[in-house]
């Protein structure tokens, strides 16, 4: 919702830039502050970084920013909901020690099928704003989840606020020339108010403190967790866009974002049973206790 208000201030791409270039400054100072090490040292610590602000924070972002242009933060939300999906589908491809089965290969279609219910091309126009904007966001969640995928098989001891700070930094820079290509320029930015509110937010709100509270939710709860509270997002940035901007997001999405969210459940399967093991395990303790 942040981005979708942001834009009416800011040329898109170069928006994403100084989001990055802010919240990776602060990131950097945290890393100076707290580690012993902010400076990556050797080549594969340079390709994680790399890897980092290219495809999650750089690819990820321009396609993002470009495509809610076209489409409400309720909508991006939604498609970006599909990347734990896809995050599983590239590791499968990629990584052998991760096939899909069946059922996975089901709960891929599903999302993938959430996403046409949502965009409801029209064969005879498959060029609306609408429809473009969906396949922008949907290239970004391909971006972030190939992304993810790709740094797996590299092993540093590289510390994670180091890391984080690099790939925002890297990403930043990365969507600069982005945004100096389609010629996008500092000249076009209108300084209200309420941009620099939005910015300000996307660059410490959900850029350097989600980062924080992230990777310790990450620790605390794991990944599978992690993936289901990101189910979420597209319940809150629904409620607060009718909230605040008096959009609502159409019983079609709803659908959609049902058919992926399932779709997640098949491919997550195994994962999510013994997750529900485990709490099921820790509420009998406690209630014997």
């Amino acid at each position: 919702m942040a981005i979708e208000i942001g834009l009416d201030f800011f040329p898109p791409v170069l928006f994403a830039a100084l989001r990055y270039y802010i919240a990776g400054a602060i990131m950097l100072g945290y890393a100076v502050s707290s580690t012993a090490r902010w400076l990556p040292r050797s080549r594969a610590e340079w390709l994680i970084a790399g890897i980092s602000g290219g495809f999650l924070i750089g690819g990820h972002h321009a396609f993002l920013y470009l495509g809610q242009q076209f489409v409400s933060g309720a909508i991006a939300a939604v498609i970006i909901s599909l990347g734990p999906v896809l995050t599983t589908v590239f590791a499968s491809a990629l990584l052998p020690s991760e096939r899909l089965r069946l059922p996975g290969l089901v709960g891929l279609g599903l999302g993938l099928l959430g996403v046409v219910i949502i965009a409801n091309p029209d064969p005879q126009n498959l060029l609306t704003a609408n429809v473009l904007g969906i396949a922008l966001v949907f290239v970004a969640s391909v971006c972030f989840a190939l992304g993810a995928v790709l740094t797996r098989p590299i092993r540093t001891d590289f510390p994670v606020q180091s890391l984080q700070a690099w790939g925002m930094l890297l990403g930043a820079a990365l969507l600069h020339l982005v945004a100096l290509a389609r010629g996008e320029s500092m000249a076009q930015i209108a300084w209200t108010q309420t941009g620099i509110l939005s910015l300000a937010y996307l660059a410490v709100g959900s850029g350097a403190v989600a980062f924080f509270i992230y990777f310790e939710l990450l620790d605390r709860l794991g990944p599978i967790q992690i993936n289901l509270i990101g189910y979420l997002e597209p319940v809150w940035a629904t409620v607060l866009s009718f909230a605040l901007l008096g959009s609502l997001v159409s019983a079609q999405s709803v659908l959609g974002f049902l058919a992926i969210f399932c779709g997640f459940a098949l491919v997550k399967r195994e994962a999510l049973r013994a997750g529900v093991g485990t709490v099921v395990a820790r509420v009998r303790q406690q209630t014997d206790s």
